[in-house]
Order: C-alpha cells, then structure tokens, then sequence
C-alpha cells in the first residue's frame, strides 16, 4: 500500500493543496490528512482516486506465490525430461 510520506511527496510535486485534491477525490481534507501523517490508511479505491487526482496511474502486476512458481517450474522440467531425446550428429568441419 502506499504510505502517508509517498502520497504527501506526490502530492508536493504536483503542486497541489490537500484542499484541491480532497475536492477532486470527494475525500474529505481531514481523513486526507490523516492519510499523508499515517495516521490512517487508505483503501485501494481511495489510493486509487488520489493518484488519478495527482495526474499517476496505477499499476499492478500480478506475481505468483514462490511456493506455486517452483511448482510449476518442477512441473515443467518433469515434462521436459519426459520427452524422447536423440542427439543430432556432430557436422563435420570443412576446410
């Protein structure tokens, strides 16, 4: 999640005033402010909305759980190691 110092260090570099952000986000000036001293912590919705209001956007990527990646990487060596193997002939140089 984002933390009071990154929302108030975003909000700084746009320029903007807490009073303009709550009223383009709907929030209101007090609980943003409760936000930027973490005093409390914001939804995904609201962190959302300041952002959008601040001119970012937001990007998640979707990692899986290490535990189901070396599944699934053991999965597919598994599968490799079943397959026919036949070694292809050396070329010979030329000279």
């Amino acid at each position: 999640m984002l933390t009071g110092d990154v929302l108030l260090t975003l909000r700084l570099r746009t320029g903007r005033r807490q009073a303009d952000v709550a009223a383009a986000t709907g929030i209101p000036a007090s609980v943003l402010s409760a936000y930027e001293r973490g005093r409390r912590q914001p939804s995904l919705a609201n962190a959302a909305r300041i952002l959008d209001a601040l001119g970012y956007s937001v990007k998640f990527d979707l990692v899986l759980d290490p535990a189901e990646q070396a599944r699934r990487l053991h999965d597919v060596l598994e599968l490799a190691e079943a397959l026919p193997y036949e070694p292809r002939p050396l070329a010979i140089a030329r000279r």
